[in-house]
C-alpha cells in the first residue's frame, strides 16, 4: 500500500450518451456508447473501496497517537508550570517546641505522589524560620511545618508535577 491512491475519472469522447436495446421480456435497457476511451477511471470495486476503508482507519490510529502523545506533552508542561500556594505557619509553642504542622490542599489533585514541594519561607518577627519539612504527601495536599523559633512564618510553595 503506497502513501495514497490518485483516483482518477473516467473520460470518454460522449458522456452520458446510451442506445436502447429492447429485451424479450418488453423492458428496455440502456447500453453505453462511449466513443473513444480518453482516460481509463479507476474502477470503483471492492478492491479500491476496502483499500481507502483501511486508509481511513489507519489514519484514524494515527491521529489517536498523536493526541495522546500531545495530552502527555500537556501533562509535562502543566507539571512544569506548577502550582503556587502561599500560606502562614504559626507556632505557639515556646523554643524547642514546635507546633507549626500545618496541612495544605492542593488546589489540582495530582496523578500520583511523583510531585515536588519547593518553598520560600520568611520568619514574621524574632526567631528563625529553622528547617522546613514537608510529609504526609497526598494527591490532594501535604503536610508542612517548620523548626526554627520564629511564631510566624509565611511560606511560598511551589508544587511540580504529579501528574499521570
Amino acid at each position: 500500500m503506497g502513501l495514497f491512491k490518485i483516483w482518477k475519472d473516467h473520460v470518454t469522447q460522449f458522456s452520458n450518451r446510451y442506445k436502447e436495446v429492447n429485451n424479450a421480456d418488453g423492458t428496455i435497457t440502456h447500453e453505453a456508447v462511449e466513443g473513444e476511451v480518453i482516460q481509463e477511471g479507476t474502477p470503483q470495486n471492492a478492491e479500491n473501496f476496502n483499500d481507502l476503508e483501511q486508509r481511513v482507519f489507519a489514519s484514524g490510529e494515527v491521529a489517536g497517537l498523536a493526541l495522546l502523545k500531545v495530552k502527555m506533552a500537556e501533562s509535562r508542561i502543566k507539571g512544569l508550570q506548577g502550582e503556587i500556594i502561599e500560606t502562614t505557619l504559626t507556632n505557639t509553642k515556646e523554643y524547642p517546641f514546635n507546633n507549626s504542622k500545618k496541612t495544605v490542599a492542593l488546589k489540582t489533585p495530582r496523578g500520583n505522589l511523583d510531585y515536588t514541594v519547593n518553598v520560600e519561607a520568611d520568619a514574621d518577627g524574632a526567631g528563625g524560620v529553622g528547617d522546613i519539612k514537608i510529609t504526609d504527601k497526598q494527591l490532594n495536599g501535604f503536610k508542612i511545618e517548620y523548626t526554627g523559633a520564629a511564631k510566624s512564618v509565611s511560606v511560598k510553595c511551589t508544587v511540580q508535577g504529579g501528574y499521570a
